[in-house]
């Protein structure tokens, strides 16, 4: 089974769904880690939300920093930055033998800043979506 490491710059959003869709959709074909260039600490919890309104099991879920990867044990097949903050921020840190891929999702905190839910997971689920069909698409190449 092959690691696959996800990364932006807070690891609070976009790389949370990331890892959250891998292991809990795709487990047979990817083991999912992601971290943050700078980490808030804290997943947020509007995606906490979403991510639990679809069972998902969050219990490994944590905000932390791709640091801990450099020396890990565990060996990442695939790195993906999902905004550009971290893809200017990781290529240069990171073992050149690891595939580096870039998607640009957009930030979806940027407009989470509103009290109305229904919306907040019309954003949320949008960024899922955005993030779901890269990985399908990965995949798609991947077994190329």
């Amino acid at each position: 089974m092959k690691n696959i490491l996800f990364v932006c710059t807070g690891n609070s959003a976009r790389s949370i769904i990331a890892e959250s869709i891998i292991n809990n959709e795709y487990y047979n074909k990817f083991k999912a880690y992601s971290a943050g260039s700078n980490p808030t600490g804290n997943i947020n919890s509007d995606v906490e939300k979403f991510l639990r309104s679809k069972n998902y099991d969050l219990s490994n879920l944590s905000s932390k920093n791709f640091d801990i990867f450099i020396d890990s044990k565990i060996k990442i097949h695939h790195i993906v930055t999902v905004c550009n903050n971290a893809n200017n921020e990781i290529c240069p840190i990171l073992p050149k033998n690891n595939q580096i891929i870039h998607w640009d999702i957009e930030d979806p905190l940027i407009k989470l800043n509103i009290s109305d839910e229904r919306e907040k997971n019309k954003i949320i689920l949008n960024t899922f979506n955005a993030i779901n069909k890269k990985i399908i698409k990965f995949f798609k190449n991947e077994s190329k």
